[in-house]
């Protein structure tokens, strides 16, 4: 079956999240790869939402953060403050699952604003919610988000959320690895370096093991179509 970038994108970043147990989610892209994951590689894994809801299984996709599928079937739904102390301050989420709307070499998000005037913003983003405690609580960070130089940028107008915790970045081209810098350690099949490179805002550095993220399969891409967003309104 052919695929899109994005689709491979949202598979790799399932892929992801083989062996993790605790998962805290938001909405967006971040959310269909989560779902992929609890339906190939981590059937187990716990959805964690800043709305209060833990072992979360929706039946869909949810359209907000407060969206009622959330909770059915849900092991619990507590108030937000007994969510973040108790399970994320606590120490109890494996990794934290994030966009951006930019990122910079050392793993720094913005989704506060575009632009040097934060008064006065070129765009102003829907700003932190839970991202900023997640990036420093959780026992890792993952971001899911497509490259170009307007997202990959040598330095982000405004830090949401440090890099501290950040350990890896996909995107629809291909994987990062987050040590002292973003390292790329894969390239997605049909992209080239030098595409990666015109993507980003600053030189990449490439790891010496640089490998191709193996294709979506079939019933990875039969999932994504068909159940998790049959009318496209993630994947397009």
């Amino acid at each position: 079956m052919t695929y899109t970038r994005t689709e491979m994108m949202v598979v790799a970043g399932a892929r992801a999240l083989a062996g993790r147990r605790v998962c805290f989610v938001g909405i967006g892209l971040p959310n269909i790869s989560v779902a992929l994951a609890q339906r190939t590689v981590a059937p187990d894994i716990e959805l964690i939402y800043e709305s209060g809801v833990c072992g979360a299984r929706p039946a869909r996709l949810p359209l907000s953060i407060g969206d009622p599928c959330l909770v059915t079937g849900a092991v619990a739904a507590m108030s937000m403050v007994e969510l973040f102390q108790y399970y994320l301050q606590g120490g109890l989420v494996d990794v934290g699952f994030l966009g951006a709307a930019q990122l910079d070499r050392h793993g720094n998000v913005n989704t506060t604003v575009i632009g040097d005037d934060y008064a006065h913003p070129k765009f102003r983003l829907p700003g932190s919610g839970g991202a900023c405690d997640i990036a420093q609580n959780a026992g890792e960070v993952f971001v899911l988000m497509r490259q170009s130089r307007r997202s990959f940028v040598d330095r982000v107008d405004f830090v949401t959320s440090s890099g501290r915790g950040l350990s890896r970045v996909v995107t629809d081209l291909g994987e990062f690895a987050a040590r002292d810098e973003l390292t790329l350690v894969a390239l997605h099949p049909g992209v080239t370096l030098d595409e990666v490179r015109a993507a980003t805002g600053w030189e990449v550095r490439v790891s010496a093991d640089l490998v191709t993220t193996p294709a979506p399969t079939d019933e990875e891409l039969r999932l994504l179509r068909e159940e998790l967003d049959p009318e496209g309104v993630y994947l397009t």
